[in-house]
């Protein structure tokens, strides 16, 4: 019987062989070095980058990850979708991160840069959504845009400074909100008419109507802070 215990100690007491974490610690270390040297020599796609993160902490973690991306562009097109402007304004995602586009028939005047009271109404549903803590990591970028009809107003005397107007009018709205022009989050560009959607003009010349409405439009690009420096 003595032998017999001695023998059970002896099993109990045998160290467990964890050599297997140094090769798992390895492999995680070389997936983390290829990632960073993909990302070091290619544009980060911010879309791809969260569904690659995530598929990660899924196999690897066995944990499911929230993408905030995809969660914002689900919540603004809730404001869509919530204030009835889906004619109006259209939500999508490209490689840097959500893309609303909004026509600037139902935001401004003809010719003006003053917000309709529509327009007041859904900006201050997506600026509020900007102020939320979960999306103070993403950076606003808005840009004006019109269409190649001449307007030489007092006011604006060309289609770069009626579409700066109308760019810096959001942002200026977005700032009286509390999202905070000045700590770099937000910035205004103008395009004038340089890149339109749709072509102004047939191969004759003569303006197409319904083009130019599609090219009079204002921008609203969001994006995780570290997927451009300003």
């Amino acid at each position: 019987m003595a032998r017999g215990k001695r023998r059970m100690q002896h099993i109990e007491e045998e160290p467990v062989n964890e050599d297997w974490l140094a090769t798992y610690a390895d492999a995680i270390t070389l997936l983390m070095a290829f990632f960073v040297m993909l990302v070091s020599f290619s544009k980060v796609e911010i879309p791809i980058f969260e569904k690659v993160q995530a598929g990660i902490a899924e196999e690897i973690g066995k944990r499911e990850v929230v993408r905030p991306t995809q969660v914002l562009e689900t919540d603004l097109r809730d404001v869509v979708f919530n204030m009835a402007m889906d004619s109006a304004v259209s939500v999508s995602t490209d490689d840097e991160g959500i893309l609303m586009e909004m026509g600037s028939g139902s935001f401004f005047q003809p010719g003006s840069a003053n917000l309709t009271n529509d327009a007041v109404l859904f900006l201050k549903d997506v600026g509020d959504l900007l102020q939320e803590p979960r999306y103070l990591g993403f950076q606003v970028e808005v840009a004006g845009h019109t269409d190649d009809s001449p307007i030489g107003s007092p006011r604006f005397p060309t289609n770069w400074d009626l579409a700066a107007g109308r760019a810096i009018a959001v942002v200026r709205f977005f700032g009286a909100l509390g999202v905070d022009p000045d700590s770099k989050r937000m910035r205004a560009i103008s395009y004038g008419d340089t890149k339109p959607k749709l072509p102004n003009r047939d191969d004759f010349g003569n303006p197409i109507p319904e083009n130019r409405q599609v090219n009079r439009r204002i921008e609203i690009r969001i994006f995780p802070k570290y997927s451009r420096v300003f």
